[in-house]
């Protein structure tokens, strides 16, 4: 159990507190759901809004961030994949809410922990699950996924220019040793890392598995889905992401109801959306912010309220 700021702000210190928070519009009576509960930054701040009649929820696919639950009558934790939203919504009989938040970021815990994964900067297995019970590892996709799914993962998950000569030698490199550690990986890419650029180009390979382990996009666009649903008329939703791949998905779903970003009009003209959008203008870090958590530098809010 979570017994301080500090335990807490060295699991993962939140990104956009305030603006992502105050976004909410929170009520004191209402049911608020932060689906991406990890060192619980985000919701301590929800509960401090509440009132004795206020309720949150919380999901957390990591067995980890068991430990950092509070003990509130007004607090719930759900162990598991925030895709799954409505049904142990309905378990907890709730049926709306009032408003939804998520910061979709990887936690600190999780790059710092070089047993996970996560991270170029750590010798260790390449892992990177969320859910550790889950079967599939990045060391499995690197030695069983054919050279084309390869590419297709490095281009739509990395936007890596030269996706297809990655995969191939990923290929290569497996055909003599499996290939088991970050620094395989390493090894691979070590070909593609220009000096210039080297940093960024490993961070999008990692990333773009990352998000094959665990289906992150599947499960953002079934979350988004389903939060549409259980918002009540009037309920908010503030979500922060970290790459243009998941902040497009938002910037959509808030703008159009859809993934894809199409305009439905009606009879008039007028744009049909079950969304109002609170913030045109997509929410940055301040550079003060910026200095004293570098990892917020990427985090873009957008926050919108049901019709």
């Amino acid at each position: 159990m979570i017994s301080d700021n500090r335990q807490m702000a060295a699991y993962h210190t939140p990104a956009l507190l305030s603006e992502s928070i105050d976004g909410l519009a929170i009520s004191p009576s209402g049911v608020y759901v932060d689906v991406t509960f990890g060192g619980g930054g985000h919701s301590r701040e929800i509960l401090k809004r509440l009132g004795e009649e206020g309720r949150l929820i919380v999901f957390d696919q990591d067995e980890d961030a068991v430990k950092n639950a509070f003990s509130d009558k007004r607090f719930i934790f759900v162990q598991a994949n925030f895709r799954f939203l409505k049904n142990f919504l309905r378990y907890h009989d709730i049926v709306q809410v009032d408003g939804v938040l998520a910061d979709l970021g990887v936690s600190s815990h999780h790059f710092d922990d070089s047993a996970r994964g996560f991270s170029f900067r750590f010798e260790g297995e390449l892992d990177m699950r969320m859910n550790r019970y889950a079967h599939k590892r990045a060391s499995d996709i690197l030695n069983e996924y054919s050279e084309e799914k390869l590419s297709d993962i490095f281009f739509k998950y990395g936007e890596l220019r030269n996706a297809r000569k990655i995969a191939s030698s990923v290929v290569a490199y497996r055909a003599s040793r499996k290939i088991e550690e970050t620094k395989d990986l390493l090894s691979i890419l070590e070909p593609f890392a220009y000096r210039d650029r080297e940093k960024k180009i490993l961070a999008q390979a990692f990333q773009a598995l990352r998000i094959e382990v665990n289906g992150e996009m599947d499960a953002l666009t079934e979350m988004l889905t389903q939060a549409l649903q259980v918002l009540k008329p009037g309920g908010r939703m503030s979500v922060i992401s970290y790459h243009s791949l998941e902040d497009r998905l938002v910037k959509n779903f808030f703008r159009t109801g859809n993934f894809e970003g199409t305009l439905i009009k009606d009879f008039y003209g007028n744009i049909e959306t079950p969304f109002g959008l609170i913030n045109r203008k997509v929410i940055v870090p301040t550079e003060e912010e910026q200095l004293q958590n570098p990892r917020s530098r990427s985090a873009k809010l957008r926050i919108a309220e049901k019709r």
